[in-house]
């Protein structure tokens, strides 16, 4: 084996997938068996972030970054003038074993460029999951991509290798797909959504039936959207995440912000700032969605279709419906605290429960794990709150954003000092 070469085509590959953010591995409940290689547990995977938030546990890699298609905002596209490389199946099998058993990775994030067609593509996918299965008795984590157009009989077989499947919905709206991709189109994409659906539904039916049942995509099927390439607001976006939720039982929707790659006039130009906090707080918005109860309408109105980037959007929910509070923790429902600004789910529980047996104070809600400085404007507690007094001003946006600068502030100079103090670098 050449290593050099091998070496070479994993720096161009493995840096061509770091666009692609849609690789956790929650959710999958694979066990070791037979003394096999790896472990993918109900528990997911724990993994090591970059500051970006991109997860760098995984082997993330690219079968191939030739492709046949030239969409504007992706670097392999076929008209980009890069280094080009392909795997075949049997490195990227020898890659993961041998990393896995150096403890570098606890599974693989296998995408790829689309090459000659889609099942040509897909096919080489499927064979790289079947041989670290079957050959190597390989049971970590194992996330495919999905590839656009791939027959329905390569997306069963790729299910039942893999423990997530997931196809990228890539620009929000069809208008902003065929302005920058326009051989492509989302029925494309959205068909093997379907099927994979599907799939998991009969699979789960007859696994009561039959316990020889096997896995199909015990982890689920995820999308990722790209977020400034065009322009599609937040109000946009976030009904297009619900409606993969509610129509497809999808267990992610990941958003990826803009890396201006282009100098196509179409997009945001080379040097334009990534919208990661914009990112961040369609993340947000997502987790409302997904464990509060909020439903899209109520993040967003056609008529403010952006999220407010200063604070998190259960604050800004929270300053547009002043008339809901404050809550009265002591009796509220359970599902108006998890509307409560700094109060998480696993704290709106504890709340639940702990008020059965005493009056909760504010220190109370601080052991629990309530965020005070951003909740104690909300609620009303048994004991005196004199923070409440805010609550119809005018400027109560600023006076929370005030208190919770001058919170952080103190603890983030003393961590930097301890930084610089070389004991602590030893």
């Amino acid at each position: 084996m050449n290593y050099d070469k091998l070496k070479n085509k994993l720096e161009i590959l493995a840096d061509a997938a770091k666009y692609d953010v849609s690789c956790s591995s929650s959710g999958g409940n694979r066990k070791n068996k037979n003394k096999g290689l790896g472990d993918s547990s109900a528990s997911g995977i724990c993994h090591t972030y970059t500051e970006d938030g991109r997860c760098v546990s995984l082997l993330k890699i690219l079968l191939t970054n030739f492709c046949i298609y030239d969409c504007a905002y992706c670097v392999t596209r076929k008209s980009n003038d890069i280094e080009r490389a392909a795997f075949t199946v049997e490195e990227v099998v020898d890659l993961t074993i041998n990393f896995y058993r150096r403890n570098y990775i606890e599974g693989l994030f296998l995408s790829s460029g689309i090459f000659k067609n889609a099942d040509y593509t897909m096919e080489r996918l499927v064979r790289v999951a079947k041989k670290l299965r079957l050959e190597h008795n390989f049971n970590g984590y194992i996330h495919l991509k999905s590839i656009p157009g791939a027959s329905d009989d390569l997306m069963r077989e790729a299910g039942l290798y893999a423990d997530r499947l997931s196809m990228n919905l890539e620009i929000p709206t069809e208008s902003g797909l065929k302005l920058l991709a326009p051989d492509k189109n989302h029925q494309d994409m959205i068909k093997p959504m379907h099927f994979v659906k599907n799939e998991l539904i009969q699979y789960k039916e007859e696994k009561k039936k039959f316990k020889s049942t096997p896995k199909f995509a015990p982890a689920g099927q995820s999308t990722q959207v790209i977020v400034g390439a065009t322009q599609e607001n937040d109000f946009q976006i976030i009904h297009v995440a619900n409606h993969f939720y509610t129509n497809f039982n999808m267990k992610r929707v990941y958003y990826s912000g803009y890396v201006p790659i282009s100098n196509d006039t179409r997009l945001p130009a080379i040097g334009t700032q990534v919208p990661l906090i914009r990112e961040n707080r369609l993340y947000q918005a997502d987790w409302l969605m997904r464990f509060y109860g909020f439903k899209a309408n109520e993040i967003l109105e056609k008529d403010n279709p952006f999220l407010d980037l200063d604070v998190d959007p259960k604050m800004g929910w929270a300053l547009r419906n002043i008339t809901q509070f404050p809550v009265i923790i002591q009796s509220a429902p359970l599902e108006m605290i998890l509307r409560v600004p700094g109060i998480g789910v696993k704290s709106a529980h504890k709340i639940v429960h702990a008020r059965r047996f005493q009056n909760l104070t504010m220190e109370h809600l601080k052991k629990i794990g309530v965020a005070v400085n951003r909740a104690k404007y909300f609620i009303s507690v048994t004991n005196e709150n004199t923070h409440l007094k805010f609550l119809n001003a005018l400027n109560l946006k600023e006076i929370i954003l005030t208190d919770m600068k001058s919170k952080f502030e103190k603890p983030f100079d003393n961590q930097l000092s301890l930084l610089n103090d070389t004991t602590f670098l030893r």
